[in-house]
């Protein structure tokens, strides 16, 4: 039986029930250590907490739900990673240092730098907020998501004789996959391989991958492939990991002139970025006014049911039956009109699950960044479509697991991996790179890409200054720097090394001019792999007069922060210097992909090629530099 199979899908999918158990297992112990160990003032070093949060006013949102915004005036330089749909919790702390956590959770339904709105469970958890002194709130552990993925991988195991088993067996067993024979469509504004990843996607019975090393116009395939769906089908079903991936995509969707329905609320808050939310269109439907009246008098009759005669409160109940009837009926109503209006509906994977998905199926499924996304998350959409169109690069940074032992037992390797190895025939490579010189481009594409990529003429030479090279490492092996160790999750941290940075920075800025920067708005980008260093460049770029007036070009973040960004100029901080030729972080090279990938003009490394020449791609990487610079 080729159940006993190691490739047999059940087997995998056991396995992976496995994995994400020990992942869950995991996370959930370790927001039980954070919770209890660690301080205030470190859980909001790593935006998980707003302390002191001050509650504002409460109110019904347009959905009935319950809200009260709250707002931080403190830390407002800090990235926190409060976003929509993530559950937390609120507490105190008294005048001598002690938490006192509150007993509900809440979910954010909004965030933006210093304020957010949260569903609240009842009135009685606003009272109790309001009346606390010194409040704080920090992100909870997110069963629910977990719960979503226990689900579907239960639903995926289970599935017999219908698509979803089909797709299974496909997806992650030797069943081939299927294409249509179509005459093909031409596209006279993409290049040849985007045309062919387009014209695969439609041709696909059951999976097609698109996949867009950097700066291969991802986004602009997948956005051509879905109109040009639509034009076929009335409506599909757009997911990705995060929210802001949801967001990219949707509003590039809505500029093509896309009806979008997006589920939840974006992370960059705007006007045109909220107007295509579900929330907005509820509330701006012609029939919202009358459910809205109808929702306030039965909150006021609720109050009245409880006083008067009998008969007086049979007359108030039954009043309160036709109201609800009356309301349940309009919101299915705008419901209806909203879905079945919209060409795209758009969400995070574990989002897919909410309740106005319900019994909805899709022809097509689109799963962008799906090389970020967890196999079990993948699943939660997959159950209500017919086919996956999976976009994305597994070269680049892969999903975030915590657990390093449900990492390295394969919980990381992603389903548009698996597909990738075993369905070669679905995968469309995008090879013309529109970021970056060439120079900076070649070594990612021979190590990553099999030396298939190639940059578009009009940016191969691109530069900002004559007689410059476009890749530079500066070796700090000579100059005695070293790394230093802070805090487990912060990681490394080396002083000398952010000192030279800045100074490098100032001159590469000089050589450019101040005027000619402000003009043309030359930006600039400074990755460190370690949260760390990152903190302390951005502590220094603030406290320097010369960097003030280019402040608002200057980004610095660590590579995870960069993903899918680009800036003309990029310095990238290595940290790493120690007698041992230790790398650790530094040994996930699709980090680094990421990182060498973002420049379009100019890239500098710093590094200690001693500590770094250990590993086979430091060392290629550090010969490719001199190589070029030897030219």
């Amino acid at each position: 039986m080729k159940e006993q199979d190691t490739n047999s899908p059940i087997i995998h999918l056991q396995r992976q029930q496995l994995l994400l158990r020990m992942e869950y297992e995991y996370e959930k112990e370790e927001f039980k250590r954070q919770t209890e160990n660690m301080g205030v003032a470190r859980k909001v070093k790593r935006g998980v907490c707003w302390y002191p949060a001050s509650p504002g006013r409460s109110y019904y949102n347009s959905l009935n739900q319950l809200v009260i915004e709250i707002t931080q005036t403190e830390n407002l330089d800090i990235e926190h990673n409060f976003e929509f749909g993530r559950p937390v919790c609120f507490f105190r702390q008294s005048a001598d240092g002690k938490i006192t956590y509150f007993n509900f959770t809440a979910t954010v339904s909004y965030a933006d730098e210093a304020r957010m709105v949260v569903i609240m469970p009842g009135a009685g958890a606003i009272m109790d907020i309001q009346s606390a002194d010194n409040l704080g709130v920090q992100l909870y552990f997110d069963e629910t998501s977990y719960r979503t993925m226990f689900e579907a991988l239960e639903d995926v195991l289970r599935a017999k004789g219908n698509r979803l088993a089909e797709l299974r067996d496909i997806l992650l067993g030797t069943v081939k996959t299927g294409f249509r024979e179509l005459y093909p469509v031409r596209f006279p504004w993409l290049n040849s391989t985007q045309e062919s990843a387009v014209n695969k996607v439609l041709c696909a019975r059951d999976v097609a991958i698109v996949h867009g090393p950097p700066g291969t116009g991802k986004t602009t395939t997948l956005v051509e492939a879905i109109y040009e769906t639509l034009h076929r089908e009335p409506q599909v079903l757009v997911c990705a990991q995060s929210n802001m991936a949801v967001d990219w995509i949707s509003e590039k969707l809505v500029d093509r002139g896309v009806n979008v329905l997006r589920i939840g609320n974006p992370t960059r808050v705007n006007d045109k970025m909220l107007s295509f939310t579900y929330e907005r269109r509820f509330e701006n439907h012609p029939l919202y006014p009358e459910l809205w009246s109808i929702r306030k008098e039965l909150r006021l009759l609720g109050g009245k049911s409880r006083r008067g005669s009998y008969d007086e409160r049979e007359g108030i109940r039954n009043r309160m039956s036709r109201l609800r009837d009356r309301a349940t009926t309009l919101e299915i109503q705008i419901n209806s009109e909203l879905f079945d209006s919209a060409h795209v509906i758009a969400s995070t994977l574990v989002s897919s699950n909410h309740r106005l998905l319900n019994g909805r199926r899709f022809g097509a499924l689109f799963i962008d960044e799906a090389a970020q996304a967890l196999e079990a998350a993948c699943w939660i959409a997959i159950r209500k479509a017919d086919r996956v169109v999976l976009a994305g690069d597994h070269c680049q940074l892969p999903p975030t697991i915590k657990c390093y032992e449900a990492a390295r037992g394969g919980l990381e390797r992603t389903l548009m991996e698996k597909v990738v190895a075993g369905k070669p025939s679905a995968v469309s490579l995008l090879k013309v790179q529109y970021r970056m010189h060439e120079d900076i481009m070649r070594f990612s594409s021979d190590w990553f890409y099999g030396g298939e990529l190639e940059a578009a003429p009009e940016i191969r030479h691109r530069g900002i200054l004559d007689w410059d090279t476009p890749v530079t490492w500066l070796d700090t092996s000579e100059m005695d720097f070293k790394e230093e160790f802070v805090g487990e999750t912060f990681g490394r941290i080396n002083k000398e090394e952010a000192g030279l940075l800045l100074k490098e920075l100032e001159a590469y800025i000089q050589r450019i001019g101040g005027n000619r920067i402000l003009e043309e708005r030359i930006d600039f980008g400074l990755i460190s792999p370690y949260k760390a260093q990152v903190q302390y460049l951005r502590g220094k770029i603030k406290g320097s007069a010369s960097l003030r007036p280019y402040r608002s070009l200057i980004t610095v973040n660590t590579v995870d922060g960069f993903q899918g960004q680009e800036r003309d100029v990029i310095f990238i901080s290595l940290v790493r210097a120690n007698e041992e030729g230790q790398i650790g972080f530094l040994n996930d090279l699709r980090r680094m992909n990421v990182a060498i990938t973002r420049a379009r003009m100019k890239l500098v490394i710093l590094g200690e090629a001693a500590t770094l020449s250990h590993h086979a791609f430091y060392k290629k990487l550090l010969e490719y530099v001199r190589t070029i610079n030897d030219k």
